[in-house]
């Protein structure tokens, strides 16, 4: 019964997970790790607090980001990157036309270039839907910030789309 749900959700659980990692290896990694806890844990799974289409999903999908986010903690917290510095600390509000016109692996490398914790924070609000006292109680951090993490990952966003994707910057930007 594991592997058949190993193989029916991998890809699912991958997805989730690479947008918490830099390399395809590390979201790997961390997709492994949460069906280890999955499979741990499985005994506690409840189909009557989950819609029952994709009540499995929705329990996967979030184990899988609390996997993520412990991965987070253990390797990448402190790591950051000097060049977000030179970037203008202006608040970006990336709306959904610049990201229309991009495709989800051109999106995803964006996401995956950030440094870690701005990368965590991005996925958790703008994607997962968490607010900044939900992250900052999962991260350890003050929802100041959340915020200011957030903040600081969509002005390096939109850096990135203006240099890469000059077409949906103008799309964004006008």
């Amino acid at each position: 019964m594991q592997q058949r749900l190993y193989g029916l959700y991998y890809g699912y659980a991958l997805g989730i997970c690479l947008r918490y990692t830099r390399q395809r290896d590390e979201a790997e990694e961390v997709v492994n790790d949460g069906f280890l806890k999955a499979f741990r844990d499985i005994g506690r799974f409840d189909a009557a607090r989950y819609e029952l289409s994709g009540s499995f999903r929705g329990w996967l999908k979030k184990i899988m980001i609390r996997t993520a986010i412990d991965y987070f903690r253990a390797h990448e917290k402190h790591h950051q990157q000097d060049d977000l510095a030179d970037l203008p600390h202006e608040p970006a509000d990336l709306g959904l036309s610049a990201l229309e016109t991009l495709a989800y692996d051109d999106l995803l490398r964006l996401v995956q270039q950030l440094p870690p914790a701005y990368r965590t924070v991005f996925n958790l609000f703008a994607i997962d839907g968490y607010t900044h006292e939900e992250i900052a109680q999962h991260l350890g951090i003050s929802s100041g910030t959340s915020k200011s993490n957030l903040s600081k990952a969509r002005a390096h966003l939109q850096h990135h789309l203006k240099k890469t994707n000059p077409h949906a910057y103008a799309a964004y930007a006008g």
